[in-house]
């Protein structure tokens, strides 16, 4: 199984939607994915289990609440509305084949309740059963008493060390990971055989009922079968009908029949534009031309008149003057006699004389105007009036233009339309052609919703005759008589017994080996454990230490006992053939540095083909990332708003300068 990306949206303190691509590259299985104390690591682990498990998830943060409180707990304070969602992208080999499964699990708070969804889609297509059945689906893929060796807290696992609690995660192992239970789950089923052989009086209604539920079974595969044999006819008629369909509308396009479908939404818009010109001329005609735009045609005239209202003003005005002149130059006149300035006073005399002749000879221009104040107003301002009235005279020039060229087009159109008996017959097969696709269409939804139906009434019936034979089975524990089928079962199951019991010390001797050597890799002293075996029975962890006697567990340090601990994951792991990502969560607490720098250069690059760790600025630091980068295919760093109280997601791996981008 390998986890090529999730995506959390308003999950804990990931507000929005945060996305992690966790695809590893090869020769480099590590993600390493970096933040301090508080940032969501650990949420992101609950994130992997929620996502694949839902309610059975052993979340950390979910302690005694219910299924519904944890999710409503878990929902970003800020999302609105109250929202959240987890995308999980991973692919696995079924028989033989790679899938790839994407689970979308979601769920909304409304009031008191919370609604939850779950989609899931394998190879890009949703599939309703497996939603459906999605708990019981990836018991199949990835149990989740396994999981919990794969998907673990760093600093939790130091209680593996210890023997007796050692023991249950050890039996999980092998019976799942190492598939031993299959072998007993045959003997169950040929026990189960075994009690369904023996008939007695009692027997008879459950064989009765038995017998029933089969024949309704049969009669239900026959009609499942023909349901699935209609539905398989009836896909590639539709598909024909579709591709005829497609066809007859090509070549109704290519013959014109869309102008024909448009002919009266043409006809519309040629109206309309017909009716936008006629408007317009008439406001050419009846306003503008009927307007004072006609007197640009006299622009000279206007220019001569307002000329000759020039000169009468200003006539006016010298007619006004001479005669105040007049009476001012005799007044100064008797004034310069009266003072005795006699001398110049001919010469001054005769040049106010000659100033008056001017004057009056202005003021003898010709008024035939003689227009008033007003209309002096309006002639100078009809320069204006003239230039407004052309520039929209032109505006609406341009429009009707533009009309007239639309209607062109439209009439163009119109030319294009063919003859609806032209087209007839091609109208006539794509309606036949409709009809034909519409009701294959129909046919197929029926025929796949009676499949359905009956693959539900199958499954119904088979878990009743599950059931009835559970009771016949229960009824018929203490019946005597054996059949010769019971007898051969009973060899059949001995033998797997032995089976069993072999495999397991196979299994066992193996792992013994596996966590013995991977123990070696990470201990700085190579000769504390000296020899390593599980027992049989109690699945209990023994040491031997280098002196040849039995070794506590309980007189290891700290970090030796979280090595044992992960070398006993390791071990597993390596049996299993490495087939499972690990996820580690603060990998490298409580260790001193020897022990860290081992779990680097040993255990991280080969745990598995894909590992993703959790790490915090302390148990990672720049020495140890120089050592681990050869291994490392994508790195992050989870950013916490203290403000906000909010994490971001970044690219790279460290704080300040000291940041590594794989």
């Amino acid at each position: 199984m390998l986890l090529h990306e999730i995506t959390l949206e308003n999950f804990g303190a990931y507000k929005d939607r945060q996305v992690l691509h966790l695809a590893p590259k090869p020769r480099k299985p590590i993600i390493l994915i970096g933040g301090l104390n508080g940032c969501g690591k650990t949420t992101l682990l609950d994130a992997i289990q929620l996502a694949l498990y839902g309610p059975r998830a052993r979340c950390s943060g979910r302690g005694t609440r219910s299924y519904d409180a944890y999710l409503r707990d878990s929902v970003n304070r800020q999302a609105n509305p109250k929202r959240a969602g987890l995308k999980l992208w991973f692919s696995t080999t079924v028989e033989g084949n790679e899938r790839h499964y994407r689970i979308e699990r979601s769920w909304q708070v409304a009031g008191k309740s919370v609604r939850e969804s779950l989609a899931v889609f394998i190879d890009g297509e949703f599939d309703k059963v497996i939603s459906e059945g999605w708990a019981d689906h990836i018991e199949d893929l990835l149990p989740l008493e396994v999981a919990s060796l794969f998907f673990f807290d760093g600093e939790k696992i130091e209680s593996l060390a210890d023997p007796e609690r050692a023991a249950p995660v050890i039996e999980s192992a092998i019976q799942s990971l190492l598939g031993v239970n299959t072998v007993e789950q045959l003997r169950t089923d040929l026990l189960v055989l075994q009690r369904r052989q023996k008939i007695s009086d009692e027997d008879k209604a459950a064989l009765e009922q038995i017998t029933s539920i089969e024949q309704q079974l049969e009669q239900n595969e026959v009609a499942r079968a023909e349901a699935l044999q209609l539905v398989a006819s009836l896909r590639p008629q539709l598909m024909r009908a579709r591709m005829e369909l497609k066809k007859i509308e090509t070549a109704f396009v290519k013959e014109g029949g869309d102008l024909f479908r448009r002919r009266a939404e043409l006809e519309a818009e040629k109206k309309q534009a017909e009716k936008q010109l006629e408007a317009a001329n008439e406001v050419l005609a009846n306003t503008v031309a009927a307007g004072p735009l006609p007197l640009l045609l006299l622009q000279a005239q206007l220019d001569a008149l307002r000329e000759q209202a020039d000169r009468e003003e200003e006539a006016a005005r010298a007619e006004q003057v001479v005669a105040v002149l007049s009476d001012r130059d005799q007044q100064i006149l008797d004034l310069l006699r009266k003072l005795g300035a006699e001398e110049g006073l001919t010469d001054l005399t005769q040049f106010l004389a000659l100033d008056r002749d001017t004057r009056a000879a202005d003021a003898a221009t010709p008024r035939f105007l003689q227009m008033s104040q007003a209309g002096l107003q309006q002639l100078y301002s009809l320069d204006q009036v003239l230039q407004d009235e052309l520039v929209r005279a032109r505006e609406l020039l341009a429009g009707a233009a533009s009309l007239r060229e639309q209607i062109g087009v439209l009439d163009r159109h119109l030319a294009g339309v063919p003859a609806e008996e032209a087209i007839a017959t091609l109208l006539k097969e794509q309606e036949a052609a409709r009809k034909t696709v519409s009701e294959l269409e129909n046919q197929l939804r029926s025929a796949e919703e009676v499949h359905e139906t009956h693959g539900r009434d199958r499954e119904r019936l088979m878990a009743a005759r599950d059931r009835a034979y559970g009771e016949r089975a229960r009824g018929l524990a203490q019946a005597e008589h054996q059949s010769r089928l019971i007898a051969y079962s009973d060899r059949a199951r001995k033998t797997l017994e032995k089976f069993g019991a072999a495999l397991l010390r196979r299994h066992i001797n193996r792992l013994e080996v596996a966590v013995l050597d991977s123990f070696t890799r990470l201990m700085r002293k190579e000769r504390l454990v000296q020899d390593l075996s599980i027992d049989v029975d109690k699945f209990t962890l023994k040491l031997v230490g280098a002196d040849g006697e039995e070794l506590d567990p309980a007189r290891l340090s700290a970090g030796e006992r979280q090595l044992l601990a992960v070398s006993l994951l390791w071990g597993l792991a390596r049996v299993a053939g490495n087939r499972l990502p690990s996820v580690i969560d603060t990998p490298l607490g409580r260790l001193d540095s020897r022990h860290r720098k081992n779990l680097i250069d040993r255990y991280f690059p080969y745990a598995s083909e894909q590992v993703l760790l959790l790490s915090t600025d302390e148990e990672i630091n720049d020495d140890l990332l120089e050592r681990l980068i050869p291994a490392i295919a994508q790195t992050y760093t989870l950013v916490h708003d203290d403000k906000t109280f909010t994490t971001t997601i970044e690219r790279g791996y460290g704080w300040g300068n000291s940041r590594y981008v794989a």
